[in-house]
């Protein structure tokens, strides 16, 4: 018995029409072009540079940028702690209760107590010696710095604890900006990852105070179509000229690719 092998025709795509032709045909009987002209030949070459995986498919995975916060984000936070360790240094060096007003308060307090409620003159001898004179004078003043100790050194360690966690917070926080989206991580004890797709992208703004040009920092802010995030902040970022330049073009070439078009 013999056997007959069948050998299907090859062929090929019309690079003016993407119709199936025969692979030896010169002329497309689809759209009546001819497929040896030099015209034709850019296309096919074209057609088939963009069918094999190319450096554009490659980058899309590729890191554009990357970094943290700078710690000059932090200045209105150390500002207003100057603010309060400024009254805690005045309440531990500052010898409040050797001030005349208090000293002449604790009499007078006494004298309306005694006036009020008018005890026996025996009674009110005992009682005055005991709320006037040097010793009482003495312990109120001692309590009295004792307070004032505590509530400085109390506001030094919450002034310390807020520039601390600001600071954790700044370290821990990174962005990462690919061609397809951009990646941000935070979070201390609870560590939490987000990101946002590059087509979603609608505007940019970049804002630099005086003393963020001086120190070469700056705050990119984007603002995107995502429900969950319409607007978000790259806060005091080095080179934020760079990174304003990346992601407004990969947001031109998502736009692009995924064909969105971001309506007014």
């Amino acid at each position: 018995m013999e056997t007959i092998t069948f050998n299907p025709p090859q062929t090929k795509q019309c690079p003016f029409c993407a119709e199936t032709i025969q692979a030896r045909a010169i002329k497309c009987r689809f759209c009546n072009e001819f497929l040896n002209t030099s015209k034709a030949k850019a296309l096919q070459a074209d057609s088939s540079s963009d069918s094999r995986p190319d450096d554009a498919q490659k980058t899309d995975e590729r890191i554009l940028f990357q970094g943290r916060p700078s710690l000059w984000a932090m200045t209105s936070s150390v500002i207003r702690g100057l603010f309060f360790l400024a009254i805690a240094a005045f309440l531990i060096f500052y010898p409040l209760e050797k001030l005349s007003i208090l000293q002449q308060a604790e009499p007078t307090a006494s004298s309306a107590n005694n006036a009020i409620t008018k005890p026996n003159p025996e009674i009110a001898e005992d009682t005055a010696e005991e709320t006037s004179g040097p010793e009482f004078n003495e312990r109120q003043s001692s309590l009295f710095y004792r307070y004032r100790i505590v509530a400085g050194l109390g506001i030094v360690m919450l002034v310390a604890l807020m520039i601390l966690t600001k600071m954790a917070q700044l370290k821990t926080t990174r962005y990462e900006v690919s061609a397809d989206r951009i990646e941000w991580s935070r979070g201390i004890l609870d560590r939490k990852v987000d990101n946002l797709d590059m087509f979603r992208v609608i505007d940019l703004k970049l804002r630099r105070s005086l003393l963020d040009c001086i120190v070469g920092v700056g705050t990119v802010t984007v603002i995107t179509t995502d429900k969950s995030d319409p607007e978000f902040a790259f806060e005091k970022i080095r080179n934020p000229r760079r990174l304003y330049d990346i992601i407004k073009k990969a947001s031109l070439e998502a736009d692009r690719r995924s064909n969105a078009i971001h309506l007014e």
